[in-house]
């Protein structure tokens, strides 16, 4: 009996212990479909992952595409506004104009300009920038360029050696790759390569020179203030035309009989035109009618006419009709009507007025030509705002330095596409010293950044792009 039941206690348990070949079979083909299946959901939504980037990044495309489009035809935009509003070297006003979130098809432009009053923001000012309001560097003297800001003396020694003819400095540029160039500057850029150029010397804490200081640029200073570099000051392209529009000479002053003078005198209007005339040809002329006295500029030549009587809108009468250089074009004059104070400092510096004397005189033409904008035809109103005895119309009577008109503009175009996408930065220079603007200068910008400040990415990319 116990043998019995011990035989059927094991025959039970190896029952117990034995397992379904089929069940196990099903349960392994079930491990495999859903390891397949997992595999197959994984690559869809690989796949699927992978068009939405492509979507996205062909969405992107399309919207640069149109942005590049949006800044050619604002590069039209602009050059139809010169060619309407900028004639005879007038500086076009942006009340004439359009120059902020301007609409092109789905895209739209702006002009990244600088605030003429030279006020300090957070956010960028919009609209042309005149390239007669800077310092040439092909003209500037060293002494001149020593006074700009940041600048240092050895460095507007090697811009004045970089460009000349005959180079005498000795200056390691072997160490460089190249050689001292000893010809004019072509473009501002090219001050990238004179020896001891530095970021911070070009371009400050303004990396992406938009005119104002953005979160991430850095405030070297601590003065929370935009602190630009020489690029801002700096220009090549200052190109006066000495003629008329329509290309008839210009009567210049010095060559001048005293009926031409008269009859100059006449034809616009000038109140006691044969006084004048007489006494204006005295002061320049012997008897024998050689040259004694010749003008060595314009603002000599409106020195000698306020001096003999004659008004400041008198002399807006005839100033675009007369010179006083046989050169077909002027070089490098500066425009009182648009310099910044900087600039301005810097050039009366350089003709040896001092510190003080020079900062005085560029904060009072500013201050006057704001509150005086309908009396800026004419460089006489140098004269008004500060005498004629001033030290300042004194140095600059003794060369040919100063002008109010301009024919060189810089439209820095900034874009965005549909949605706030496809942000493209190109700035144009224009000339317009032959008549129709012509673009002579063209340079991508788009590296440096977004440049149209937190307002507008706040209202033209976020917004939109949530919306």
């Amino acid at each position: 009996m116990e043998i019995e039941m011990k035989f059927c206690e094991s025959k039970f348990s190896s029952a117990g212990c034995r397992r379904n070949p089929r069940g196990s079979q099903r349960a392994s083909v079930l491990v495999i479909v859903m390891l397949i299946a997992f595999g197959l959901i994984s690559i869809a939504l690989y796949f699927a992952h992978s068009m939405t980037f492509e979507l996205r990044a062909s969405d992107n495309r399309a919207s640069g595409m149109v942005t590049e489009q949006a800044i050619e035809g604002a590069a039209r935009y602009v050059s139809y506004m010169l060619a309407t509003y900028a004639t005879n070297g007038v500086m076009p006003t942006n009340n004439e104009f359009a120059c902020a979130a301007v609409p092109i098809g789905d895209a739209h432009f702006w002009l990244i300009g600088r605030d003429p009053s030279g006020t300090s923001s957070s956010d960028p000012y919009f609209g042309l920038m005149d390239e007669a309001s800077k310092l040439n560097l092909n003209k500037a003297n060293t002494n001149v360029l020593s006074y700009l800001p940041n600048m240092t003396l050895d460095f507007a020694d090697a811009i004045v050696d970089w460009r000349g003819t005959n180079s005498t400095m000795s200056l390691n540029y072997s160490s460089l790759g190249y050689a001292t160039k000893e010809a004019p500057f072509e473009t501002v850029d090219e001050l990238r390569l004179v020896y001891g150029a530095a970021m911070d010397l070009l371009v400050g804490n303004d990396i992406d020179q938009n005119g104002v200081l953005d979160a991430n640029e850095q405030n070297v200073n601590s003065s929370g203030q935009w602190d630009p570099g020489l690029f801002e000051y700096v220009t090549v392209y200052t190109r006066e035309p000495n003629f008329h529009s329509d290309g008839t000479l210009l009567t210049n002053v010095n060559s001048a009989s005293e009926a031409d003078l008269e009859a100059l005198f006449q034809n616009a209007g000038v109140s006691d035109a044969s006084g004048l005339a007489t006494r204006l040809y005295d002061n320049m002329h012997a008897i024998s009618a050689m040259p004694r006295n010749s003008t060595s500029g314009m603002m000599d030549f409106c020195v000698r006419c306020k001096n003999a009587g004659m008004s400041s809108s008198d002399f807006a009468k005839i100033a675009d009709d007369i010179t006083t250089s046989t050169n077909a074009y002027i070089y490098g004059r500066v425009n009182v009507n648009t310099a910044s104070v900087p600039v301005l400092e810097a050039l009366f510096m350089g003709l040896n007025v001092d510190q003080q004397t020079a900062s005085g005189a560029a904060q009072s033409l500013l201050t006057y030509r704001e509150q005086n904008p309908n009396n800026l035809v004419s460089i006489a109103w140098v004269i008004d705002a500060l005498g004629t005895t001033s030290s300042v119309v004194n140095a600059l009577a003794t060369g040919d330095y100063v002008t109010t008109r301009s024919f060189q503009f810089t439209a820095d175009i900034a874009a965005i596409g549909p949605y706030g996408r496809g942000y493209r930065r190109v700035k144009f220079i224009f000339d317009t010293s032959n008549g129709a603007p012509k673009i002579i200068y063209r340079q991508d910008l788009t590296r440096l950044g977004w440049a149209l400040g937190e307002k507008v990415r706040e209202t033209w990319v976020t917004q939109r792009s949530n919306g």
